[in-house]
């Protein structure tokens, strides 16, 4: 079962200014969020990444550029299943102007509910984002190997569905989970899959094969569910 790290891309000119980004063209990095980007070959050092797979819009890919660079060699693909979601008529208002929306509410307590006006559903969202992550994740196994490490850089909403999937949440219940800009999330599919890390910010040499650390990790993600532990 190949590991699966989460990327969601690094902050925007619209997460900084409070706007409901989409997929409006033109919505890149701001300076933070560069700098998180070039600080990602670093935390990945040493991580042997079978490949990379991105949403087509041009905050991931800019998150996903200082990597490329330092791996030529990496293959990487556009991927149009985990594009952001469609916020239709939302799509560039600002999230202060959005709360005195009605449907704001059901948005919170009810996202399998919601469809955004002249947009996408949120539970349309949730089935195509983790199909691609699950079938991603067979063809890296296929390709690569069950111990190979892969990498997808999307959105938050995306982010937030592919973990609910894993710990077999109910959509409606996705919003309890909060992964910050240029955050990686460490799923590993299996039964049950298994989720290593959420929302990590720093150090990611725990994927680094044949270190103490990696060795530990894979020791604690496979013993048995049964019987006692903290």
């Amino acid at each position: 079962m190949p590991t699966l790290l989460l990327l969601r891309h690094g902050r925007t000119t619209a997460n900084s200014s409070g706007v409901l980004a989409g997929r409006a063209p033109g919505v890149l990095l701001d300076a933070h969020g560069t700098r998180q980007a070039a600080a990602l070959p670093g935390r990945l050092s040493g991580v042997p990444l079978a490949a990379a797979v991105h949403s087509p819009l041009e905050r991931c890919v800019e998150t996903l550029a200082p990597l490329r660079a330092a791996r030529p060699e990496l293959p990487v693909h556009a991927e149009p299943r985990v594009v952001e979601c469609d916020y239709g008529e939302w799509t560039g208002r600002t999230l202060a102007d959005l709360a005195a929306e009605p449907l704001m509410a059901t948005v919170r307590r009810q996202p399998s509910a919601v469809t955004f006006p002249g947009g996408e559903a949120l539970r349309d969202v949730h089935a195509r984002v983790v199909a691609a992550a699950r079938e991603w994740d067979a063809r890296i196994e296929a390709e690569h190997g069950p111990d190979a490490v892969w990498l997808m850089c999307t959105h938050g909403d995306n982010v937030k569905a592919i973990v609910a999937d894993a710990l077999g949440l109910h959509l409606d219940l996705f919003q309890r989970i909060v992964p910050h800009p240029a955050s990686v999330t460490a799923i590993r599919y299996g039964e049950p899959p298994l989720l290593l890390r959420f929302g990590d910010t720093g150090d990611l040499g725990e994927f680094v094969p044949d270190t103490e650390e990696a060795a530990r990790d894979a020791a604690e993600a496979t013993e048995s569910p049964v019987g006692g532990g903290a």
